[in-house]
């Protein structure tokens, strides 16, 4: 994938606008719009702002038997223009196995709509913004007003918020908050969990299936065994998983979880963190333990947080050096603390299977920020303090 300095073309004006999508599912639902959010987060042309609740709907077009939708919505920045956006959602749906036909009403694994650009309003070929559902449907326009409550809808000449009043009060149905259960796939902090069995016709992610079942072909092996039958749809759940570091926020995992420091003015240590990455140099994972500490200048973290952060980082293709970098200075850029310190200690796959394979060996890794870099005496407390 291009990096997104990479992603205009020679000449492009490098103007962003935002933009809000609608998303939905009622097929395998659970995990869609999970999908859908890291593909959003991934692809070079887009950067999530925000994410909304998921939220519960009957499907409209009164189909007996129809299960329920689960919509959400999405804010976006973007250098793309509304037909290239447009385009890409549908990229992303097709890639999770959306398959389009005639009917509007139709089950489908994947919704990806593009309801508001700016303040754009203009009619394209079969489709036109804003869109018109957004005025219609609440299970649409609630979600979009989580994500931007101010936004002016360029017609209607009110806020979002002000327009779910009128929407909500309209309907005879109001939309129901989707269960707790799922909320674990797109919840309010960005991130989301993977069930790593593989159900029976389950599809997850057509795509990367099949490239782990070609890689299967490579090393020799036959992916209609029955031990292997599965283990594509595995393989792609697992790296969801071991790099879902990609598709978070930094801030989102906090989660203002940042509070006043209550008079606390001395060295705040956490350590023994474990952490689990994947060297980006063979894929082989890396494994150790971190330790992390801040002086607080008015302000102290929630505890949990400091580990989220380390597997934040950790959950990506990595090297140990810029992961120890990266965690120290989301301490500085989160609380702005007095100083920041990271020490790491792992074992590397790579080193331990291949190579000179010498599994005794450790990579020890270090970074100091403000006061632990200038100040001897506190560096050598900190080094004093996770001292086994």
């Amino acid at each position: 994938m291009r990096r997104r300095s990479e992603w205009r073309s020679p000449g492009r004006v490098a103007e962003m606008s935002e933009a809000l999508i609608s998303m939905g599912s009622n097929v395998d639902r659970d995990v869609m719009l999970g999908r859908a959010m890291r593909a959003m987060r991934q692809h070079p042309g887009m950067i999530v702002l925000a994410t909304s609740a998921v939220y519960e709907t009957a499907p409209v077009g009164g189909i007996d038997g129809a299960p329920d939708f689960y919509n959400a919505a999405v804010r976006v920045s973007t250098d793309l223009d509304p037909t290239e956006l447009r385009e890409q959602l549908r990229l992303i749906e097709s890639r999770l196995g959306r398959v389009r036909t005639g009917d509007k009403y139709a089950p489908r694994r994947i919704d990806l709509d593009l309801s508001l650009y700016g303040n754009l309003t203009e009619a394209f070929e079969g489709w036109e913004l804003p869109d018109p559902e957004l005025v219609k449907y609440s299970h649409v326009l609630v979600p979009l007003a989580e994500v931007a409550p101010g936004w002016i809808h360029p017609t209607e000449g009110v806020t979002l918020d002000e327009l779910t009043d009128k929407v909500v009060a309209e309907e005879t149905e109001l939309v129901r908050r989707a269960p707790d259960a799922l909320r674990r796939i797109v919840p309010s902090d960005g991130r989301f969990s993977v069930d790593f069995e593989a159900d029976p016709g389950e599809v997850y992610d057509p795509e990367m299936e099949s490239l782990v079942r070609n890689l299967l072909v490579n090393v020799g092996e036959d992916p209609e065994r029955e031990g292997l039958l599965r283990t594509p749809l595995r393989v792609a759940k697992a790296l969801d998983f071991l790099t879902s570091g990609y598709n978070e926020d930094l801030h989102a995992v906090i989660n203002n979880a940042i509070f006043d420091s209550e008079g606390a003015t001395e060295m705040v240590v956490v350590k023994d963190i474990e952490f689990y990455s994947m060297c980006e140099h063979h894929m082989l994972p890396f494994f150790g333990k971190a330790a992390v500490a801040y002086l607080p200048k008015g302000k102290i973290i929630g505890l949990s947080k400091v580990a989220r952060l380390v597997d934040h980082f950790a959950r990506r293709l990595q090297v140990q050096e810029r992961m120890t970098n990266q965690v120290a200075d989301s301490i500085v850029e989160v609380m702005a603390p007095h100083g920041a310190a990271v020490v790491m200690a792992g074992h590397h796959l790579c080193m331990m299977m291949r190579g000179v394979q010498k599994q005794s060996s450790a990579m020890i890794t270090s970074a100091m920020r403000g006061t632990f870099k200038s100040d001897a005496r506190t560096r050598s407390e900190f080094l004093d303090l996770i001292r086994d």
